[in-house]
């Protein structure tokens, strides 16, 4: 018992992560962030592999990789413009990307991987 206390007790905190400042013009975060938006909105709450591959059918410019659109999603959802929910499906996790007024009861069943 002393040993769990010790062990609990010599754990340290998260970190506190400082803000993302993007390096793109403002102009052009402003455009990114509006079709990432208008994409999560119109299709309902993706993963992030599904956001990239409607970006890439979009076909935007100033966007240059899939870390560069993780960066901005991350930043979108530190100014609230997103948010992150996780859809449980037994000991499978999915995190999805929404808008803040999609209803998590709303959410589309997930599909599985045998229904072909």
């Amino acid at each position: 018992m002393f040993a769990t206390a010790a062990r609990w007790a010599a754990k340290k905190g998260k970190p506190k992560m400082k803000p993302i400042e993007l390096k793109t013009p403002p102009e052009q975060t402003q455009s990114i962030t509006r079709t990432i938006f208008d994409i999560v909105k119109e299709h309902g709450p993706l993963t992030i592999a599904d956001t990239w591959e409607h970006l890439k059918d979009v076909g935007l410019r100033g966007l240059t990789s899939k870390r560069h659109m993780k960066i901005v999603l991350r930043w979108m959802r530190e100014r609230q413009k997103l948010r992150l929910i996780c859809n449980h499906d037994g000991p499978h996790k999915q995190f999805l990307y929404t808008t803040w007024f999609t209803s998590p009861k709303n959410m589309p069943p997930r599909p599985t991987k045998g229904s072909s």
